[in-house]
């Protein structure tokens, strides 16, 4: 393998469980920056040991500045901020990527794997698709699999990491910390970021095929919103109408319309 993707959050980072420990201006925000620093580190340092000589990192969370980018490796690029287009938290990504990492990923808005599980923002109560919840796991990988790109692993919370195999059950995965309620109970730091690192070594030895995602022939998005009006302001997105005071409906056999729908109404 020549090029890697990464993205990565933090709200799945070992450890976290409060909103000030993501924020940049918040004094409990840098242990958790490190933290999230680290667990991407040594997944590059894993494809890096594989020879993967060209890795591009995503910083997804929040302003898209909370990765330290002089504790990488020297053959890896960052992305940093926002390219304000339909990838979001995939930005700078394309067909040429042979391989795609999520690090510290957390579950999605209306289930209960971490005390942060949300989905893009706190507008949404539940983002599904074909009737699942969706997490931002769930469509990240889907443009993953849009492009032909192969799942490697998946790190974060572990009921995150348990909807994995339903997407393609030969996906890595390195649950860090296990939601209970408003808690969370995590492994040591230092042993997740091994766990990462041994993860991802092991995924690059399978064969890529067995990683790829397969696509649903259509998509059937339902967004309940926190707010009605948002839902309403959403309905006048072309394709979408709504499906209830509060919800959204739209659907499509095309994920590059999808990811533009979920663009605008979000």
């Amino acid at each position: 393998m020549k090029k890697l993707y990464i993205s990565a959050d933090i709200e799945g980072v070992c450890g976290i469980v409060d909103w000030k420990e993501t924020h940049i201006g918040e004094a409990q925000g840098a242990y958790f920056r490190n933290q999230m620093t680290r667990e991407v580190n040594a997944a590059c340092e894993a494809a890096c040991n594989a020879g993967v000589a060209d890795i591009l990192v995503k910083d997804a969370h929040g302003s898209g500045r909370s990765i330290d980018p002089s504790a990488l490796p020297q053959n890896v690029r960052i992305l940093r901020a926002w390219t304000r287009d339909p990838y979001s938290m995939m930005g700078g990504i394309d067909s040429t990527y042979e391989g795609v990492c999520f690090i510290g990923y957390h579950s999605g808005a209306g289930t209960d794997g971490n005390p942060l599980a949300h989905t893009m923002n706190d507008n949404t109560q539940e983002i599904r698709i074909n009737g699942s919840l969706a997490s931002e796991f769930t469509l990240n990988a889907y443009t993953a699999a849009h492009l032909g790109i192969p799942v490697l692993l998946l790190t974060g919370d572990r009921a995150l990491c348990e909807t994995a195999g339903q997407l393609n059950p030969s996906i890595k995965s390195v649950a860090v910390s296990e939601g209970i309620g408003n808690a969370s109970v995590s492994i040591h730091p230092e042993l997740a970021v091994r766990r990462i690192r041994e993860a991802l070594a092991s995924a690059l030895e399978m064969d890529p095929k067995k990683l790829l995602i397969p696509l649903p022939e259509v998509f059937e998005i339902r967004i309940e919103f926190r707010q009605h009006h948002l839902a309403y302001r959403g309905s006048f997105y072309p394709g979408a109408k709504l499906a209830g005071p509060v919800t959204l409906a739209y659907s499509s056999k095309s994920w590059a319309d999808v990811l533009g729908f979920l663009f605008f109404v979000l």
